[in-house]
């Protein structure tokens, strides 16, 4: 074969392997669909052969140099390391995560009647009748609720300093009250400093912790109890559905709702959400070992596993998320309304998020 011949026939060649370099670069083949990732791997080695031929025949410098510069490239392309991990844990978060949540939505669904329809179910039962929740909560843990959402500390300290102020005599009163002023704005300075200062940080800081411990355990305990055929997960949504719609109903009745819903309102669009999607990966386990198909159960586990494990991240994820809202916004001192209206954009967040993010633009 001429050298004319061969260019003639091997220089398309060149070109489109030139042109697939020039459109993944910088993205380790994300640019590229899987026919063109096999036809790279396919001209990578082609092109190694075409150097080789020329370096045979000696066909000139130019020509060597020019293949060795795309082979270079290729072997670069093909083997450099993979992106930073930061990089695909964001792609996962905002791509694949809610990809494979929408490819098993029926899951999902399932799991979401299990948890929800218990949850307005105990719900409107105990707000109608308080005392049911005593069959299904223990009294302790609803009183050390209702105490915290009822405001009485705050109340009690109000009516102690009424009745200090009442009991001064007409006589002092312009020297008690500058010295009540001052001893306010001392206390009002170290309210200020503890409030914003390291205290209230380290407060915040250590209530987020304690969320995330709390809220990642349920999401695990969701996931990993699928093992027991199902059943597991199922007796765990059921058994969380109850208790916090018991818990609930018990605060509305109580008459403590607007402090109780205005500190929910944000957090519980990733809290109960993800409660959810992890009680479906839960179903998805059991659902393999229950129908493992053509495959040995333990292949069957392994084949469905893995996406199991990946929504059950995602899940735990937005269940931080959720605990750095309980932590740092929810008990924070801002009017119920402006409460009501983030979360309710973070519910349609959250609803935008799943069913949205990472659909492919035709």
């Amino acid at each position: 074969m001429t050298k004319q011949r061969f260019l003639d026939q091997r220089g398309k060649v060149w070109k489109r392997f030139d042109k697939l370099l020039q459109k993944q670069r910088g993205a380790r083949f994300a640019r590229l669909t899987p026919r063109e990732i096999a036809e790279f791997s396919r001209l990578m080695r082609e092109l190694s052969n075409d150097l080789a031929t020329i370096q045979s025949r000696d066909w000139g410098q130019g020509l060597v140099v020019y293949l060795n510069d795309l082979v270079v490239r290729g072997h670069n392309a093909l083997y450099r390391s993979s992106p930073d991990r930061w990089d695909r844990s964001l792609d996962f978060l905002l791509v694949g995560f809610p990809r494979l949540f929408r490819q098993n939505f029926g899951y999902f669904a399932v799991a979401a009647a299990l948890f929800f329809v218990p949850f307005v179910a105990s719900w409107i039962a105990v707000q109608n009748d308080p005392t049911v929740a005593l069959r299904m909560v223990d009294a302790a843990q609803l009183d050390m609720v209702e105490q915290m959402y009822s405001g009485e500390d705050t109340e009690s300290e109000d009516e102690d300093e009424t009745a200090e102020t009442s009991e001064m005599d007409s006589s002092e009163t312009t020297g008690d009250a500058k010295d009540a002023d001052a001893i306010t704005d001392s206390t009002t300075e170290e309210n200020d400093d503890e409030m914003f200062g390291g205290n209230f940080a380290d407060q915040r800081a250590g209530m987020a912790g304690f969320y995330v411990e709390h809220n990642v355990s349920i999401a695990l305990q969701c996931f990993a109890r699928g093992l027991l055929l199902g059943l597991g997960t199922m007796y765990t949504l059921l058994s969380n559905g109850l208790g916090i719609g018991c818990i609930t109903g018990y605060v509305l009745a109580q008459g403590h709702g607007e402090r109780f819903l205005s500190f929910i309102v944000s957090h519980g669009s990733f809290e109960l959400t993800a409660i959810a999607v992890s009680g479906g990966a839960g179903l998805m386990l059991g659902d393999a070992l229950l129908h493992p198909g053509q495959r040995t159960l333990l292949d069957a586990l392994r084949h469905r596993g893995i996406e199991a494990v990946q929504i059950a991240t995602g899940a735990a994820v937005m269940l931080m998320v959720a605990a750095l809202i309980e932590a740092f916004w929810s008990p924070s001192p801002i009017p119920a309304m402006v409460k009501y209206v983030v979360g309710g954009c973070l519910w349609l967040l959250v609803a935008m998020y799943l069913g949205l993010s990472g659909v492919r633009r035709t």
